[in-house]
């Protein structure tokens, strides 16, 4: 598949031609440098954008045939977002932030906070429930936002650069999170990174280049 922007003098090819295909539980790593293209590539898998040609195939079914609120419904259900920005509603509480997710899906508001309290215990955060979000640390900003992701038990988790504003020590403890979340729960993970130390944990790293594929490397 291939993903352009603008037309004529202004376009620019930011996926000159990406085939891949993920397997359900794997834990892939899209690697490169700033501007490769990798984080298009996730856009495009993540269904948060369309490729200019070519397709994005879910279980045997086209991306392309999935509009408005059907689309919104697969995304929502089954993929989880874990970005390098928290992305945290600031004025609302670590739970309230958590279940959003299960809001937008129109669970009920008994539901919604069981399963908020219940990911909340996975990540050891419940005595944060009440806090507000922008009173944690980056480290439990990052947890809450893959407590927000595990909220509607999804079925692939994608982590664009999810330790970049994390040091060293905690990052560690996210990518620990990500990894178990994958080998346990079977949830496939595809991260974006430029950190070959991350990539190398992973089942298989693809490495983009100037908006192509130029290797796949398996662990």
């Amino acid at each position: 598949m291939k993903k352009s922007y603008g037309t004529g003098a202004n376009r620019f090819d930011a996926l000159k031609g990406v085939s891949l295909d993920v397997r359900q539980g794997e834990s892939v790593a899209i690697v490169g440098k700033s501007g490769s293209g990798k984080s298009t590539l996730m856009h495009l898998l993540a269904l948060l954008d369309e490729p200019s040609s070519g397709q994005v195939m879910i279980e045997d079914k086209d991306a392309k045939t999935l509009k408005g609120k059907r689309l919104n419904s697969l995304r929502n259900a089954a993929f989880g977002f874990v970005f390098q920005q928290f992305f945290l509603t600031p004025g609302a509480s670590v739970l309230e932030n958590v279940i959003l997710p299960l809001k937008i899906a129109g669970m009920g508001a008994k539901d919604r906070r069981a399963r908020g309290m219940e990911v909340l215990a996975q990540l050891e955060l419940v005595d944060k429930a009440k806090n507000r979000a922008t009173d944690l640390s980056g480290g439990q900003k990052q947890r809450v936002v893959i407590a927000r992701a595990l909220a509607n038990r999804p079925r692939v988790i994608f982590a664009d650069e999810p330790t970049g504003n994390l040091d060293t020590a905690t990052g560690a403890v996210v990518e620990d999170i990500l990894f178990s979340l994958n080998r346990d729960d079977g949830i496939t993970l595809i991260v974006v990174t430029h950190d070959e130390e991350l990539a190398a944990k992973c089942d298989r790293r693809i490495y983009i280049r100037d908006g192509l594929l130029v290797e796949a490397v398996a662990a």
